[in-house]
């Protein structure tokens, strides 16, 4: 994907959001957006993500695009099931592929019980959900993320990480803003900073963005069978191995949970070699200062401090629509609960 020259503004006598910015995105590429509010980091990924036009540039051999905004009108007349089937037509996905991926990803956030609920009923956190699941109903090249993490519960942003490293795995590019800086730690290709209306690559260039010598990455697993484990110790990067304890009935069963102590450089090939095991699932990922047991979030961690659903946070964001003016004029309208078809940019363009 390439972007030449990407600028944007509001009115041609109204200053330029973001300017002159030309970068070209590798498949596999996992970007950290940054920089300090109001600098423009929701108006590139909008248009990165093809659901706002440049006022100048362009933006080529863009993927079939997933796109979470930071705020979506969780007003519509829709039920949860009933949106992400509507949404799954628009990504292209029809009869029993549509309905599949739409349980699919309704279990994986832990929705399922909401399905049939009206997203105006939804707290704002399960519909964070909601607008999860749609970006990643048909497993776009393109993941863009902003503040997606924001107002999940703990369970929720585990699932959102290991899908992150899932479209990774699969060549796919992922471009994401969160205020945490430990965020996906040790996996970020490239940070770029905006600033001015422009970006500067501040890191990577490519490779994964070193991760401070006093952090190690933690990765939870589940699903895996007890004949497997022994897989792990010749797994490069894995220094430790950690069973969730008591949670085995007999020697022969493993753990309902696996803790693994991974050298952050190596983190990222990891994930990616545990997500080709059958029936593994990555539940969570977190740095970790070196020597601490890896028992669970703690100080440091993604999670530290927000234990719980999560889902009533003072600072958990109202879902955007995902549609070319459904993001940009409905996102205004958060009372109206008018029934009407929702757009189609929470999905992006392909």
């Amino acid at each position: 994907m390439r972007l030449e020259a990407v600028g944007k503004r509001y009115g041609l006598r109204q200053p330029w959001i973001v300017r002159n910015v030309s970068q070209d995105v590798a498949a596999g590429q996992l970007i950290k957006l940054e920089g300090p509010n109001g600098s423009g980091k929701s108006t590139l990924l909008k248009m990165m993500a093809g659901v706002s036009t440049p006022s100048a540039g362009r933006l080529t051999a863009r993927p079939h695009t997933g796109y979470v905004p930071e705020r979506f009108p969780g007003a519509l007349g829709f039920g949860a099931r009933e949106y992400l089937q509507h949404m799954a037509r628009i990504h292209g996905l029809a009869g029993a592929a549509s309905g599949a991926a739409v349980d699919d990803w309704l279990e994986r956030l832990g929705a399922t019980e909401y399905a049939r609920a009206p997203l105006r009923t939804l707290s704002k956190g399960m519909c964070q959900k909601v607008a999860i699941a749609q970006a990643l109903l048909s497993r776009p090249g393109l993941l863009v993320l902003d503040e997606a993490w924001t107002g999940l519960d703990q369970a929720a942003r585990g699932v959102l990480d290991a899908a992150v490293v899932e479209r990774l795995a699969g060549g796919g590019i992922v471009l994401f803003v969160d205020h945490d800086p430990a965020r996906l730690a040790g996996l970020v290709n490239e940070r770029w900073r905006l600033a001015g209306g422009t970006v500067t690559v501040v890191a990577g260039g490519g490779q994964a963005v070193e991760t401070p010598a006093r952090e190690t990455v933690i990765i939870e697993l589940a699903g895996l069978e007890a004949g497997s484990l022994p897989r792990l110790a010749e797994v490069d990067g894995i220094r430790e191995v950690h069973g969730d304890s008591g949670a085995a009935d007999h020697q022969q069963q493993a753990p309902r949970l696996v803790t693994l102590t991974v050298d952050p450089a190596s983190s990222d090939t990891v994930l990616r070699d545990l997500l080709t095991w059958d029936g593994v699932h990555v539940t969570r990922v977190w740095p970790a200062a070196r020597g601490r047991q890896p028992g669970g979030p703690g100080r440091g961690s993604p999670d530290s401090g927000r234990e719980g659903r999560g889902d009533h946070g003072p600072d958990s964001p109202e879902l955007g629509s995902q549609g070319r003016r459904s993001l940009e004029a409905g996102s205004h309208e958060p009372g109206s609960q008018r029934r009407g078809r929702p757009e189609p940019g929470l999905a992006g363009d392909s």
